[in-house]
């Protein structure tokens, strides 16, 4: 499995605030505009998988073109998290951390391995 490099949050939102303020457009990105932006490009992305089986879709590495489609729908949807996280003060690094916490406890390795059931399902 591949590996990300560490993410540079600071550089990007900096990024996205000079982004915004450039064009003016911190008055459309209400939390509840942004919100449905982001559900928009999540479908956009949904949208690139939707006729696929699940072979294919594990195969999207093979074919430049949709890879780079999903390479932009992604992200966007980042974008809008940062944007989202930083107009509410939240640290999404801390708060995943804090997720994977609460996931783990929900979700015991002796209970979960190898399953795809809901937490009050095992």
């Amino acid at each position: 499995m591949k590996r990300n490099q560490s993410i540079n949050t600071e550089l990007l939102l900096s990024e996205i605030d000079k982004f915004v303020n450039d064009r003016d457009w911190d008055q459309f990105h209400s939390l509840k505009n942004l919100s449905m932006a982001l559900s928009v490009e999540s479908s956009e992305l949904l949208e690139i998988f939707q006729w696929m089986n699940e072979q294919q879709s594990n195969q999207i590495e093979s074919k430049p073109e949709t890879l780079g489609q999903v390479e932009d729908e992604l992200s966007d949807i980042f974008y809008y998290l940062l944007r989202i996280s930083s107009k509410l003060n939240i640290n999404l690094e801390e708060s995943l951390l804090k997720k994977m916490k609460k996931n783990a406890e929900k979700y015991p390795i002796e209970k979960s391995k190898g399953l795809a059931k809901k937490y009050n399902e095992i």
